[in-house]
């Protein structure tokens, strides 16, 4: 059996998140089953203990042997036994991906009229409840309003912001954070105690780093090394996960963002590549260490990218990290970001040096400036490139993104009538095509011509 499975809490002291722990106690004081809300909603990241809390207070209820000034659960009585084993008739485990629509919620409704088979009440457990559609929900809603005396509903979500309020009004809300430190290691131990395994503190720490928060990926981490070796040590998590390579060619693959050096980026993703390195682990280190430079930018401190292009980094690499699970090659998501970046932005430093040099005479009336380029565009002049850079300038004023987008463009025919932009990549095509987008670039263009200008992009 994994170590996850096989370790998993039966009981509330077992929790190695010790504020869940007190949250749990504090539920179940007193009087079982009188004083237990009718539902509760877990929230929190993957990974954190919700169905294990769900099925302890299933089982803290519905034990036989507990007494009311205990909280926790036997773990000897029949009742927790079968909800131990999933036998027990009267705790019911769904999943809301795969029972998603109203007609299994009806079923829900319908079963959950009758009395407990050989339990004090009835738990229904429904995992990842998110995923319920809209009609689902409601169905759910109306049971929530007028719930039979011996059913309690225990719901579960990493995604509480899609549960309509409704439905989290009539719940008591259990808020689940990520694991700290203290707690990840905590659980490590009670592994490398039941296996019989050695691990050093340094390398347990390590550990809890690299499964960010998360009781589930940190206990798979330990697994895979338990694998190779029963002595677990900084080394051996090296040779596995290559972290020193990672915080190495995470400092590198950010110099190549801050120089829009894509060649080299690829560079660097591809030998990582070959090393079979996580990157799904390199990317989350990427961010972290982005996120800090945010904070300290934030804080006055200067650095090579603006604030505002560190923002919108993360927000590409934030979507590169949400693909990797889904891509057919795991750099692919990453390697199409360094490509993005690099035609978006290649432009940057020309129009950072155009606008830091608006003081000077000759673009001390910029508005002057852009209608005489229109005007010499349309007597035949070659002064587009200065249409495109004004026009990049003022863009950037209103929105970041899209003035980097058209960083990357061609400008193929300017008149007083038509903009025509050409660009490689057919994502920079849909972003510019926009509707809001061509609004805002026609106006601009408009403003500074003094005529009115359609806008395309081929």
């Amino acid at each position: 059996m994994v170590f996850y499975l096989k370790y998993r809490p039966k009981k509330i002291s077992e929790l190695d998140n010790q504020s869940l722990v007190e949250k749990i106690s504090s539920i179940l004081k007193g009087k079982i089953p009188d004083n237990i809300p009718h539902a509760f909603l877990f929230t929190g990241p993957k990974g954190l203990g919700k169905t294990s809390a769900a099925r302890i207070i299933a089982k803290a209820i519905n034990c036989t042997n507990r007494k009311n000034n205990e909280t926790e659960p036997c773990n000897k009585c029949d009742s927790c036994k079968s909800i131990n084993n999933g036998s027990n008739l009267d705790v019911l485990e769904i999943d809301a991906a795969s029972n998603r629509g109203i007609d299994e919620i009806r079923d829900l409704r319908e079963k959950i009229r009758l009395s407990p088979v050989t339990s004090l009440k009835k738990i229904y457990i429904i995992d990842e409840v998110h995923m319920l559609t809209t009609e689902a929900f409601n169905a759910l809603l109306k049971t929530l309003e007028e719930p039979p005396s011996h059913a309690i509903f225990i719901l579960c979500t990493t995604e509480p912001q899609k549960v309509p309020l409704t439905i989290i009004s009539r719940c008591s809300h259990v808020k689940f954070i990520k694991a700290t430190e203290v707690d990840l290691i905590h659980s490590f131990n009670r592994i490398v105690k039941g296996e019989g395994l050695k691990a050093d503190k340094q390398a347990l720490l390590e550990i809890a780093k690299l499964s960010d928060g998360s009781f589930r990926d940190g206990v798979k981490i330990l697994e895979e090394l338990s694998v190779s070796s029963k002595n677990i040590t900084l080394s051996l998590i090296e040779k596995k996960y290559k972290t020193q390579s990672i915080n190495k060619s995470v400092m590198d693959l950010i110099l190549t963002f801050e120089k829009r050096d894509a060649k080299k980026g690829i560079k660097i993703v591809s030998t990582l590549a070959e090393e079979n390195v996580d990157f799904k682990i390199f990317v989350e280190n990427l961010l972290d260490a982005l996120h800090k430079n945010l904070l300290a930018q934030v804080g006055g401190e200067k650095l090579e990218m603006s604030l505002d292009e560190t923002k919108s980094l993360i927000e590409l690499l934030v979507k590169s990290h949400t693909s990797i699970k889904y891509a057919i090659l795991p750099q692919l998501p990453l390697e199409l970001t360094i490509v993005e970046w690099a035609a978006s932005t290649s432009n940057v430093a020309a129009a950072s040096a155009a606008s830091q040099s608006s003081e000077s005479p000759d673009l001390a009336s910029s508005s002057s400036k852009l209608k005489q380029a229109a005007s010499a565009s349309s007597s035949g002049e070659p002064k587009h490139d200065n249409i495109l850079r004004s026009l990049i300038l003022e863009v950037k004023k209103e929105n970041f993104s899209i003035a980097g987008v058209l960083r990357g463009c061609k400008l193929e025919k300017f008149d007083k009538k038509e903009l025509v932009l050409s660009t490689n990549y057919k994502f920079h095509k849909e972003r510019l095509n926009d509707p809001k987008t061509k609004i805002l670039i026609e106006k601009i263009i408009s403003e500074i011509t003094g005529s009115r200008v359609k806008f395309a992009v081929e």
